[in-house]
């Protein structure tokens, strides 16, 4: 039984992916198509233009200074997602910065090839959790909201691997020491 539900979950999360990358993708306008380099933890990639990508409205556990519980296994899903070639559309958030202070750009991150939007992506498997940044609340809150309190219910994920989690969206993760 407990295989039924989690392929269910996994399947509801896959429509909500889908709907979300074409709610973005259809806002073409203001996207910008570049190329990943590399990724550099599990919410942060570097593109081949020299820029680097936070994803935005998502938070994964470390995997620098004072790695947390998950942050390898967060980093791995996004190096899986994204490997190093893959052709994005990058897409900013009305209601937060363009950008951080660290220099980064906050965008959701969208694979040309398939149309997957990776921020909303690695919420639905437990790879990360909603981050609503000074509670600036985007155009897809209310569906990573839903994804990662289904994720956390089926303890997926960071979920599973870091019992005590709390959930905060308006926080950053905080899955505590690794296991």
């Amino acid at each position: 039984m407990p295989r039924r539900v989690a392929t269910i979950v996994i399947l509801a999360a896959l429509t909500t992916v889908a709907g979300s990358a074409a709610s973005a993708s259809s806002d073409v306008s203001s996207a910008t198509v570049a190329r990943i380099d590399h990724v550099a933890d599990g919410d942060t990639v570097a593109l081949t233009n020299g820029r680097r990508v936070r994803l935005v409205q998502i938070d994964t556990p470390e995997v620098y200074f004072g790695a947390e519980c998950y942050g390898p296994q967060a980093s791995a899903t996004t190096k899986r997602l994204l490997p190093p070639g893959t052709l994005v559309r990058l897409f900013a958030e009305p209601a937060t910065d363009r950008v951080d202070r660290y220099g980064r750009l906050l965008r959701y991150v969208i694979r040309v090839r398939d149309g997957l939007d990776v921020n909303v992506r690695l919420v639905a498997v437990g790879a990360a959790a909603p981050y609503f940044y000074l509670a600036r609340r985007g155009r897809f809150a209310g569906r990573l909201d839903l994804l990662a309190r289904r994720a956390r219910a089926h303890h997926l994920g960071l979920w599973r691997a870091c019992p005590g989690t709390p959930y905060r969206p308006d926080a950053a993760v905080d899955t505590g020491p690794p296991r």
